[in-house]
């Protein structure tokens, strides 16, 4: 058995250090692995050669990739070709190791087998190679089987080359100490890249698990967000993708690599965490006067007591002497058919789903000075101040104070993803999420950012947050609109400096709308769009 002399040495050295910067660089498994098994090949001048990876369970060997030169088979790995051939068990049935197959013993044990010649070894059960050279023709002689084991001592994989050559005669020889020295150094490099691989993917998926953690908890906190939460990623991307593919105009140079979209795929997912803060009873507030409860039951309970109050004046009037029956029925029905129209307004006004005009606003505050007698016995104003302020609301159901909780979300999602210590490929994470409440003329929040200072992916995710917001039909405070009316408004935001034009322009010319509408939006919503009438664009 020659060994080999000190240049061949070296190329091996040379070899080994690049194959090892090569892993440290590699981010792709499926490639990794080919390469470590056609690099431990090369080094060794073995004809074949095969890498088992641990299964799940970790109770067996399963075949990933196989190779042999002499009968050109490429099985497994990037060839996309699979491997029919079943797990090598590393357990038997009582649970013992299995120490019968030279690939389970190697990993068993996290020791290398080197054979000289399989034929003559009566050490392990060589039953299924023999039955293979039969198939094949083939004639396995040399084998060296190594396993894969990280600096923890955890079992990564085996590696096992098949018949190593004589580089210039081709005849089949063993392999040397030398050989097994360097494959036993490769091994181990690959196992560490293995392992780091497999680390940075634990990470991301715990990443992942934490952020549908935090949108699980909003949605059990209000199912309506939840389900925002879910949508606006989804939109985000469709028109991302749009943008990405777009070859003209002011944006056509706007690309996406598969990191960018994962980044802007979490920012999605997270771009409303700062909702976990923020009351349920504010963030699903249907009605004006509602907070832990609708406090229209508490008014309309007065209303009942006006009333009442007006039959008992009635009846005592009627038995006054020289009473009018006819004139105090009158009376009573006067009165009380006011007071019954007053509650219908009030009723009315406590949706708050329409603009309420000055006048209505001062019927309210009319209203409240009516005086009832409340449990106590004490006279008072019949709206509290706070009911005042609530049913006066102009648009929608919040007061400026809950608005302002409300917006407060955002400043909370900022400082949440802020505080996160993000990797490099995800750093952009709090910018995109943070950027879905800014306008292109500056007005917007939280930071007051104008277009110019927003990245392209926070103004794709600010459209899609109103989108969303518009056509979303769940919502308790408000009826989800059609797509038509949807996108006008949305050609008005464009118009006004509220969102940003040319990414309006590719979101209907490329029909991202009707893409989301179709797949999320309720059937009775989906109306007929004439493009030419949105405001601002021009088919």
């Amino acid at each position: 058995m020659q060994e080999l002399n000190p240049t061949q040495i070296a190329q091996r050295l040379h070899q080994l250090t690049e194959v090892g910067v090569a892993l440290g660089d590699a981010h792709d498994t499926a490639a990794l692995l080919d390469r470590i098994l056609r690099v431990a090949k090369q080094m060794t001048d073995a004809d074949g050669g095969t890498l088992y990876r641990p299964s799940e369970d970790r109770k067996s060997l399963c075949f990933h990739i196989t190779i042999n030169d002499t009968l050109e088979i490429c099985q497994g790995g990037v060839s996309g070709r699979p491997i029919d051939i079943a797990p090598v068990p590393l357990y038997d049935n009582y649970g013992n190791k299995n120490i019968a197959s030279v690939a389970a013993y190697a990993a068993n044990f996290n020791q290398s087998v080197n054979i000289e010649d399989v034929y003559k070894a009566d050490v392990f059960n060589f039953s299924g190679m023999r039955s293979f050279d039969a198939a094949f023709g083939y004639h396995s002689q040399s084998i060296l089987t190594v396993p894969m084991t990280d600096h923890e001592g955890e079992l990564a994989g085996v590696l096992q080359l098949i018949n190593a050559k004589d580089p210039e005669t081709g005849t089949i020889r063993a392999f040397t100490p030398t050989d097994q020295r360097f494959i036993e150094a490769l091994a181990a490099q690959a196992a560490v890249a293995l392992t780091n691989q497999l680390l940075i993917q634990q990470l991301e998926n715990l990443l992942e698990a934490l952020v549908n953690l935090i949108n699980i908890g909003i949605d059990e906190k209000s199912p309506y967000t939840g389900r925002h939460c879910q949508f606006v990623p989804e939109l985000t991307m469709m028109l991302a993708e749009a943008v990405h593919g777009t070859s003209a105009g002011p944006l056509a140079g706007f690309r996406m690599t598969e990191a960018d979209r994962k980044e802007l795929w979490l920012a999605g997912l997270l771009h409303d965490c700062g909702k976990i803060t923020t009351p349920v009873h504010v963030v699903d507030k249907s009605t004006k006067l509602e907070t832990i409860f609708d406090r229209i039951h508490l008014v309309e309970t007065r209303f009942e007591v006006l009333l009442r109050d007006c039959e008992i004046r009635a009846l005592r009037a009627r038995a006054e002497p020289g009473a009018e029956p006819d004139a105090i029925e009158d009376r009573l029905h006067s009165e009380q058919a006011r007071i019954r129209a007053d509650r219908e307004f009030i009723r009315h006004a406590n949706v708050g789903s329409e603009g309420m005009s000055p006048a209505d606003q001062e019927r309210v505050r009319r209203i409240a000075g009516y005086r009832w007698t409340g449990p106590d016995g004490r006279e008072q104003d019949f709206l509290s101040e706070d009911e005042v302020r609530n049913l006066t609301v102009r648009f929608g159901t919040l007061t400026e104070d809950e608005r302002k909780i409300i917006n407060n979300h955002i400043d909370v999602t900022v400082r949440m993803l802020e505080s996160l210590p993000w990797p490099k490929h995800l750093k952009n994470v709090p910018e995109y999420a943070g950027g879905h409440h800014e306008r292109m003329d500056g007005k917007g929040y939280p930071k007051g950012l104008t277009k110019d200072q927003m990245s392209v992916q926070a103004r794709i995710m600010a459209i899609a947050d109103i989108f969303e917001a518009l056509t979303a039909c769940d919502r308790p405070y408000k009826k989800g609109k059609k797509l038509s009316e949807s996108l006008h408004i949305l050609g008005k935001f464009a118009l006004n400096g509220h969102i940003d034009p040319d990414l309006f322009d590719i979101f209907v010319r490329k029909r991202v709308y009707l893409q989301f509408a179709h797949k999320n939006m309720d059937a009775h919503q989906i109306d007929e769009v004439d493009e030419s009438a949105i405001p601002g664009y021009r088919p």
